[in-house]
């Protein structure tokens, strides 16, 4: 048992730590080490939000497909995380059709 235990713990110990990376529907893969990333289990909409707060960018996941945000104010990443319904709080306020693209993030800049 205390090999066991012994082996599980130098394997964790010398497994390379490895940034996660997200695919961005239709932008391609982005690095989220410098984000704070949350699992969403109260939001029938969002499943997972992701903001870097230096860079003001925002990485949401909704139906399973992550999508990027620029220039998302953190007031505005308060607000979505505190609302009562976070769906309705995105689709209000961030979500692009009716942002007006305010937060479309450049085509050549890469995170």
């Amino acid at each position: 048992m205390i090999r066991t235990i012994a082996l599980l713990l130098s394997q964790l110990l010398t497994t390379p730590i490895v940034s996660e990376t997200v695919d961005i529907r239709g932008r391609g893969e982005v690095d989220l080490a410098s984000f704070e990333c949350r699992d969403i289990n109260r939001s029938t909409v969002l499943q997972r939000v992701c903001y870097d707060r230096a860079q003001h960018e925002l990485v949401v996941a909704i139906g399973g497909a992550y999508d990027r945000y620029c220039g998302v104010p953190a007031r505005t990443v308060d607000g979505l995380m505190g609302a009562p319904s976070m769906g309705q709080f995105f689709n209000q306020n961030i979500r692009r059709h009716v942002s007006g693209g305010r937060y479309d993030c450049p085509a050549e800049r890469r995170i």
